[in-house]
């Protein structure tokens, strides 16, 4: 008659814990990373919500006035969380044209990050 012994011995139990151990660490380090990933995602997306609000800005300023980008100068602003933007304006081509640049600057844990966004306004 023959014994067999069913189960795990200490040693593979063991094994399987240092093995799941390494995993769940890595895991972990890998959230604290998406985590960080995610909230700079929200602040170069509120950059670009400021600077794609202050091109409309212009457009319409452009086109407020006859004739039309007359009124049109470059400039600057302070924002929310000690954001900056600042916008130029030059005339382009054959002057029926404008060409627009957007820049918010804004601060991150290490320094500062920038959003640009040009653009050219056709004046006719």
């Amino acid at each position: 008659m023959t014994h067999r012994n069913a189960g795990f011995s200490l040693i593979e139990v063991l094994v399987a814990i240092v093995i799941l151990s390494i995993g769940l660490l890595a895991l972990a380090q890998t959230s604290g990373t998406v985590s960080r990933m995610i909230g700079r995602g929200k602040q170069d997306t509120a950059a670009s919500l400021v600077a794609q609000r202050r091109l409309e800005t212009l457009r319409q300023t452009a086109a407020s006035t006859t004739p039309k980008c007359t009124s049109l100068a470059g400039g600057s602003a302070s924002g929310a969380n000690g954001s900056t933007e600042s916008w130029t304006v030059a005339v382009s081509g054959s002057g029926d044209s404008r060409d627009v640049a957007v820049t918010v600057d804004y601060r991150i844990g290490r320094g500062t990050r920038t959003v640009v966004i040009q653009s050219v306004l056709g004046c006719l």
